[in-house]
């Protein structure tokens, strides 16, 4: 997701991590003090553009996650206000909490510990089988050692 997300505008990443861009210019009305600029937001009417297409990533990540969810999941975060929250009810729901992560985790390591090759399977397909458990468990957080 996050390839195609940056796919589209090298900045979309940050507004899925960090939240809607803020459309600021250098604040003129004080004094720079020891080289730091101050900035402070624009008003909609001097936005350039360039500067109304930044706003605007937030909406296009916002439709992007949204056609990639099934109806049962959209329903779960369509009241979701910006792109960078979607993400994380999405995390929430996919993850769980701690409680969650330690059930998946145990199953998982039990799946792995129970592998074994069955009848009439190939070696490929029990290597498929294999790599996708520790797929599963990287994804846990759990990195398997190659003695293992």
């Amino acid at each position: 997701m996050q390839a195609h997300l940056v796919a589209q505008d090298d900045a979309m990443w940050f507004v899925i991590t960090d939240g809607p861009l803020k459309i600021l210019k250098p604040n003129t009305t004080i004094d720079v003090t020891e080289g730091a600029l101050q900035m402070v937001e624009k008003h909609r009417s001097e936005w350039t553009s360039e500067d109304k297409k930044k706003s605007n990533l937030d909406n296009v990540a916002k439709d992007i996650l949204y056609k990639r969810l099934d109806k049962n999941t959209f329903s779960k975060i369509q009241m979701c206000c910006t792109g960078k929250k979607i993400s994380e009810k999405l995390i929430h729901i996919c993850e769980g909490n701690e409680q969650t992560k330690e059930n998946k985790f145990s199953v998982a390591m039990q799946k792995f510990e129970n592998l074994k090759m069955k009848t009439g399977e190939t070696l490929s397909e029990f290597y498929e089988h294999f790599s996708s458990l520790v797929n599963e468990l990287a994804a846990l957080g759990k990195n398997m050692a190659t003695e293992k």
